[in-house]
């Protein structure tokens, strides 16, 4: 997808795209706040998202009618380290399993109204040959990080370059008002894990968790597992995609390129769990501004899911106890983005409904 333009090239231009909100159309939507049919506030923090949402889109009535959620899949060869409870091979078998929509991801899709990208961007397993399927396959997984680096640099440049081209796809196809990020791959808690605990500097066994379940014995595995790989590569926290290629993922970075894109085409980004924020964080390393157009959907019970929100200064619009990934939290954030929009545009103000305001006069319609 991006043999028309050098990746690099790519990258630099989707960042230089990147402007701060519209703060004239964050104010317009606050001003039509106050005129609706409520008390001031009495609609909290929804309040406050449309706002933000005016802003990062430039209306001050923004519509977030088209709707897409990108799951990204990939391997990682850190799982050899015994750091998941379940076998690689279930990357691909869940693969096939959004493919035909009995996942959790697809039935709150569903409920969101989105459509959903499934992209193959580093599985080892074979993936169908589907058209919804988007096979990018750019190595059959990571190698293990312990080890040598987890992919070489220009594959870690090519994975966010194709995340962009990836949402640029989407926008010239069907259109995107509104993106959320998912992702799948076994021992992928392990490289967000370790992401995170290399951008924030927080310790790693602040930032880790026990992603799939594991047991104590395993938990203990995969935090050696970060420390060693974290001391082999010493990556730069400065450095977005040299972390990517120290200890991240094919999926990683793929969704780091969306979180780009986003930005710069001015759409919202729903941010999901532990594995969604580090490619969140990622991107913000590349792109400081681009946090501007991300909205957390939830918290994850993973402690570097917290850790990394901190840090993006992101407020989780959920926190239900979820940490299964695929864009599950990140879907749900979505539907609450939609409301809050349509609260914004659909409601009356008082003068258009005829209603007394506070002071008891009917404003003239507006």
């Amino acid at each position: 997808m991006t043999a028309l333009i050098g990746t690099s090239a790519l990258i630099a231009n989707t960042v230089a795209a990147i402007r701060p909100p519209d703060i004239e159309a964050a104010s317009r939507a606050a001003a039509r706040q106050s005129m609706l049919t409520k008390p001031p506030g009495s609609l909290g923090r929804l309040e406050a998202l449309a706002e933000r949402i005016a802003g990062i889109t430039g209306q001050d009535r923004p519509h977030l009618d088209r709707r897409l959620i990108v799951i990204a899949a990939g391997d990682h060869g850190i799982a050899a380290q015994g750091v998941s409870a379940y076998p690689t091979e279930v990357t691909a078998q869940m693969v096939a399993n959004f493919l035909r929509g009995g996942a959790a991801i697809n039935v709150l899709a569903a409920h969101a109204g989105a459509r959903v990208r499934v992209v193959d961007a580093g599985v080892v397993g074979e993936t169908l040959h589907d058209s919804r399927l988007l096979r990018l396959r750019l190595a059959p997984g990571t190698a293990d990080f312990t080890q040598q680096l987890a992919m070489p640099r220009a594959l870690a440049e090519r994975a966010v370059a194709e995340g962009i081209a990836l949402f640029e796809a989407e926008r010239d196809g069907e259109g995107v008002d509104v993106v959320a990020c998912g992702d799948m791959g076994i021992g992928n808690t392990t490289s967000a894990s370790a992401i995170i605990a290399a951008i924030t500097q927080y310790p790693v066994r602040t930032v880790t968790g026990r992603g799939t379940g594991i047991d104590d014995a395993r938990f203990e595995a995969k935090v050696a597992a970060i420390e060693r790989g974290l001391d082999l590569h010493r990556p730069d926290p400065a450095d977005g995609i040299g972390v990517l290629a120290a200890i991240g993922g094919l999926e990683i970075g793929v969704l780091t390129g969306v979180f780009l894109a986003a930005a710069a085409a001015r759409v919202p980004a729903l941010v999901d769990g532990v594995i969604s924020c580090s490619a969140a964080l990622a991107a913000t390393v590349i792109a400081p501004r681009a946090a501007d157009y991300m909205v957390a959907g939830h918290r994850s019970v993973e402690p570097g899911h917290s850790a990394a929100l901190e840090y993006l200064q992101l407020e989780p619009l959920l926190d239900l106890g979820l940490r299964l990934g695929e864009g599950t939290g990140a879907a749900l954030g979505m539907t609450l983005c939609v409301a809050a929009c349509r609260l914004l545009d659909e409601m009356a103000t008082f003068g258009e409904a005829g209603v007394s305001d506070a002071e008891g006069v009917v404003p003239p319609e507006s």
